[in-house]
Order: C-alpha cells, then structure tokens, then sequence
C-alpha cells in the first residue's frame, strides 16, 4: 500500500521543553473540559469533538512538522481524551479501574498493530502518512488510559489529588530511571506518556477544585487560562528557535542553517528497522 512520504519526522523532538509542554496539555486538557462542562454541556462536546476533529485535519493534512499545528493537536486530544476516559464511567457506571484496563488493552492492540506493519513504534519514525496515523491513534488511547488511571487512583482507590500527585510523579521518573540502566527508549517514552497524563491531570485539579473536595480552589476556569498563557509562551518559543527540530530524521538539504545547532540532551534514538 503506498503513502505519503515527509522529508522529515512530523514529531517534535524528545526535549526536556518537550515534557514540560505535555504535562501542560495534559492538566489544560483536565480543567478546560471541566470548566466547559460547567458552562454548557453541548458547548463542550462542540469545542472537544469539533477542536479534536479540525486540529488532527490539519496535522495530518501538513507535509511538515510545526509546533503551532502539533501542539494545537495534542492539545484538542487532551481536552477529547479526558470526554472518551470519562463517558464510560459516567454513561455506564463502570469504575475507573475497569477502563483503565480497557484503554491498556487497546493501546496495547494499536502498538502492535503500528509495530507489526511497519516494523517500529518510534516516535523518531514518523516520516510516512500511515506510521502518523498510528501516531495519533496511539496518542489518543495514551490520553484515555492516563485520564483512567488517575481517576482510579484519586477517586477509586480514594488517593485524592495531593498523594495522586506524588504517586505519579514517582511513577513517571520510572521509565526514566529504566532508560537511564539501558531499557529501550521506545518502551520507555511510551510509559513515560502515559504517565504525564494522570501527573499533569492531578495538578490541574488540585490546583483548580475547591477546598472541601481537596484542592487549593483556584478555579477550573482560571488554571486553565493559566495553563494556556504558559501553553502558548513554550509554543512561540519552539516556533521562534526551531529547537525541538527532530534532526535525527530530517533531510541535511532541507535544514535551516540559520535555525540553531541541533538540540542536547535528545533521548538516544534506538535504530529504526529498515523495511
């Protein structure tokens, strides 16, 4: 079957900015379907199914990678992922834990899917039409299990926001501290992923709900205009510097000279399977 080709991966590169910038999609994605909810229910199925449906139309329409265009993406899948992690519950009352092993189990299916047709789940490999498809289905499902499982662990298990917080943010240092031993660094970003969902969901709540539901009381509506002045600033600086330029996959010939030296810090890429 053939594809669209890029001349470079259509995915920005594993940075520090990189992580900073998800876990604020993440906790914008948590009090921004909140807050929409509170105004109005079909405004926020219009904004989350409609912003989900324009923002990954334009990603995928595009033949190169863009920080606006990109992170407008996984934003919109934030705010839908929290719907699709929350309407099982809420329509057939199945607890979180339930869904987070439905969600696992369709990750789970699509990786193997996405590895089994072309031979890597890299994120460093994102240079076809067909392996971003699966990109974004996988990011989708990573939304929903995280969303999950942070609702299992503050709600279910009875954790509340603070100790959700801690529990998370040990949980994510995880994969890194496994990468740091020699542990694949695929595996390692995709359990990373996952992980800053309920990390950056969990600070957004606690941040945003009242006291008496043990938060700080800030205000859905006002941590998520906070969370999007931040949101936008990191943006414009990506935009700006061209830093987060996933270099490994780009093509010498169609590199800037003038867009900065190629990044420090990068996760090592783990070779990609030829085909």
């Amino acid at each position: 079957m053939t594809t669209r080709t890029f001349a470079a991966s259509k995915v920005p590169s594993v940075l520090a900015t990189f992580w900073v910038v998800k876990l604020l999609t993440t906790g914008i994605g948590e009090t921004g379907s909140d807050y929409l909810g509170t105004v109005s229910i079909a405004l926020a199925a219009a904004i989350g199914i409609g912003g989900f449906a324009v923002a990954l139309w334009t990603q995928l329409r595009a033949d190169r990678y863009h920080p606006v265009r990109y992170w407008t993406t996984v934003l919109a899948v934030a705010v839908f992922g929290t719907m699709i992690a929350d309407g099982p519950h809420v329509v057939l009352g199945t607890p979180y834990w339930v869904d987070s092993l439905v969600y696992l189990a369709l990750l789970s299916a699509v990786l193997a899917w996405w590895r089994r047709s072309e031979g890597t789940i890299s994120v460093h490999s994102i240079t076809t039409a067909r392996r971003e498809r699966f990109y974004w289905g996988v990011v989708l499902l990573t939304f929903g299990l995280g969303t999950a499982l942070g609702d299992a662990a503050a709600v279910d298990a009875g954790l509340g926001f603070v100790w959700s917080i801690l529990v998370f943010g040990a949980a994510i240092l995880v994969p890194w501290g496994l990468w740091r031993a020699g542990l694949n660094p695929t595996i390692t970003f995709w359990s990373a992923y996952v992980m800053t969902r309920p990390l950056g969901a969990s600070v957004a709540d606690w941040l945003g709900k009242g006291t008496k539901d043990g938060g700080v009381g800030w205000g859905t509506g006002s941590v998520t205009l906070a969370g999007l002045v931040l949101f936008a600033g990191l943006v414009t600086y990506l935009t700006l510097t061209h830093r987060d330029v996933d270099r490994e996959t780009v093509d010498p010939e169609s590199v800037d000279p003038g867009a900065g030296d190629t990044p420090v810090g990068d996760i090592p890429r783990d070779a990609l399977p030829q085909r």
